[in-house]
């Protein structure tokens, strides 16, 4: 899809961008918040300040929030930019957003808020007023400079909240398929709890808090977008797999480039996304337009996430276009 910019990229270049005139299309397509109350859930993507138009979504009507807001860093977002502020004037930034989205959870409803190291003791002050946290994800971000006074950071966190006792967490649909190196045994010699293939032995293991398999996107991904910030689908897919049922709703407040409700679309489930940048929301637009032909999630096949670098060896040997579809990093 060429680009709009003067930019010129590699022919292998797969950066979602918009052709001419997909602007207008797209737009049509977008709503914007006006100042009367809504009096149904709405579904959709929205541009506007999420924040000053949340009074005017109904309550209890969110099945899962996952809230991606700028972590405590100074960053331009095309244009849009965030000033870092101290941890305590950053948690009353986070706390305000937090009560202003609370109304719209219903009571089994879950919540995950992404962050970095930064951003933790933020997150969890202002979650334990509100919710019941109940653990913290950490993964393995491979991108990022090296640093040469002070430890590389290399991980961000996603804390899993939710509002009571009642919520859903689908433990089978989110098990990792890894590889075996020491296998163990029954007695007749059958494999115990893993499986043998041609192409190596396999477990399909229950998931931790730990994930060393997510590709932050790059440009030869088709999910890859011009966004500083955005979010592996693989990742995401997850999160919604584990805490909601297909049909149920997910509100992503500070969607960036759709990556939520691109997921929620592959994946059977509604979505409500809001961004202040328009740029931003016809980006999610368009990529909802090709997740509506394109079901596939880098990373899951078969109903299980695989283990980074090996789905691609897999799907190869079955079909020898896979290589057109998938990318060494699973």
């Amino acid at each position: 899809m060429p680009s709009e910019t003067s930019e010129k990229r590699a022919p292998r270049n797969r950066t979602v961008t918009l052709e001419p005139g997909d602007r207008a299309r797209l737009a049509a397509k977008c709503g914007r918040f006006r100042n009367a109350g809504l009096r149904t859930a709405p579904e959709g993507l929205f541009c506007g300040d999420s924040v000053a138009l949340a009074p005017e979504l109904p309550p209890a009507f969110v099945d899962l929030l996952f809230l991606d807001p700028p972590y405590n860093l100074s960053k331009d977002f095309h244009g849009w930019k965030f000033q870092r502020r101290s941890v305590a004037e950053y948690t009353e930034w986070l706390e305000k957003a937090i009560c202003a989205f609370k109304h719209t959870l219903k009571v089994s409803a879950t919540i995950y808020i992404c962050g970095d190291w930064l951003s933790s003791a933020s997150i969890f002050e202002v979650a334990s007023k509100h919710f019941i946290v109940r653990n913290r994800i950490t993964w393995e971000r491979e991108k990022g400079r090296g640093a040469t006074t002070n430890w590389k950071n290399s991980s961000e966190d996603v804390w899993f909240c939710t509002m009571s006792d009642d919520y859903v967490f689908n433990v089978d649909a989110v098990k990792l398929r890894r590889r075996v190196i020491a296998p163990y045994t029954n007695g007749d010699g059958s494999p115990k709890d893993w499986q043998k293939t041609d192409e190596g032995n396999f477990r399909d293991t229950h998931p931790s808090n730990f994930w060393a398999d997510i590709t932050v996107p790059f440009w030869s991904m088709p999910e890859n977008t011009d966004h500083p910030t955005q979010k592996s689908e693989k990742l995401v897919a997850k999160l919604l797999l584990a805490s909601t049922s297909p049909g149920q709703l997910v509100f992503d407040p500070y969607m960036g480039s759709g990556t939520t409700c691109v997921v929620a679309e592959k994946l059977g489930r509604r979505s409500l996304g809001v961004d202040i940048n328009e740029e931003y929301v016809l980006w999610a637009a368009r990529r909802k337009e090709l997740a509506e032909a394109d079901k596939t999630i880098q990373g899951y096949a078969g109903g299980v996430f695989w283990e980074r670098n090996s789905l691609q060896r897999q799907q190869q040997a079955a079909s020898p276009k896979a290589s057109d579809t998938l990318f060494d990093g699973a």
